[in-house]
């Protein structure tokens, strides 16, 4: 079937699905098929002194991580604000980004502001390189992935499209940047501690909120999944408003339809709102449904 594709936002240009979203998920779950994510930004940084360098700037302990593995990576601002996300892989040689191409000139003009007399030297590839998820069992952040060429992009294995990427996203309750965070946004709230943002490394901008709220118990607010009323046909948008009662209690990201789950999202709320209270978003009802990523 002929490719239907995303007509706008961070992914525009991808494809979506190929008409068949359901049995995609399916395959992509099973470690039978593949997404192409070409439309992602690929950012290199190579130089004897990347790695350290990396490691002072990010949330996460890149110092340590063996040659071709790959981990989330965040970067904060002084106050523990979410900057930037980004998936990381280091080939032994060459340090290997991979981001939303929407703020991808944005990160590229903070990492030269940050690097200061340090022999790193940072590339934008995107033209020459495009990262896919490949076929086989999901790892718990969204591939396993690959960087290749862009000639070099087709998979013997069938191809589905990001539908299938983002319903295991919100099904497994990883938060993604500009859909689930504002600019209060803080990984404490969001599942990112312990994955994204290492516990036990040293210091880095916004650690020591990071620490604080952790020492402290909770965060003032918290990701939910939310499974919403199944007979709406129209869907709750991004950044769209969640009412518990008449009380406005946070803001939905992502929403989709899920193969065995229905339509789900994820959002932010209090961390006050009783997980058993039905909220309201859009108009439409929807439970709630913790998510423990710890």
């Amino acid at each position: 079937m002929s490719a239907v594709l995303v007509e706008s936002g961070p992914d525009q240009g991808a494809v979506w699905h190929f008409g068949e979203p359901n049995n995609e998920q399916k395959l992509l779950a099973q470690g039978l098929a593949w997404v192409n994510l070409g439309h992602r930004a690929i950012i290199t940084v190579g130089g004897v002194d990347r790695l350290r360098w990396l490691h002072d700037i990010t949330t996460q302990d890149v110092e340590n991580i063996a040659p071709n593995v790959w981990k989330p990576v965040l970067i904060l601002d002084a106050l523990g604000h979410i900057k930037f996300q980004f998936d990381f892989v280091d080939d032994g040689q060459i340090s290997w980004l991979v981001i939303d191409s929407s703020y991808k000139e944005e990160l590229i003009a903070f990492l030269n502001k940050m690097k200061f007399m340090l022999r790193v030297e940072i590339k934008d590839v995107s033209d020459e390189f495009s990262c896919i998820r490949i076929a086989g069992k999901p790892d718990g952040m969204g591939g396993p992935f690959k960087i290749v060429k862009k000639d070099d992009v087709k998979q013997p294995e069938t191809e589905v499209g990001i539908w299938a990427l983002e319903a295991e996203r919100v099904a497994a309750g990883r938060a993604r940047i500009g859909f689930e965070t504002d600019h209060k946004s803080i990984p404490n709230e969001l599942g990112f501690l312990n994955t994204s943002v290492h516990m036990k490394k040293g210091c880095y901008p916004g650690q020591e909120t990071v620490a604080k709220i952790n020492n402290l118990g909770t965060p003032p607010r918290k990701m939910v999944l939310l499974h919403l009323d199944g007979l709406n046909v129209d869907l709750p948008k991004v950044g769209d408003k969640v009412f518990d009662g008449e009380k406005e209690v946070g803001f939905i990201g992502t929403v989709v339809r899920h193969y065995e789950l229905g339509p789900i999202g994820l959002a932010v709320v209090k961390k006050n709102v009783p997980i058993e209270n039905i909220l309201i978003v859009g108009g439409i009802s929807a439970s709630q449904e913790a998510i423990n990523r710890l």
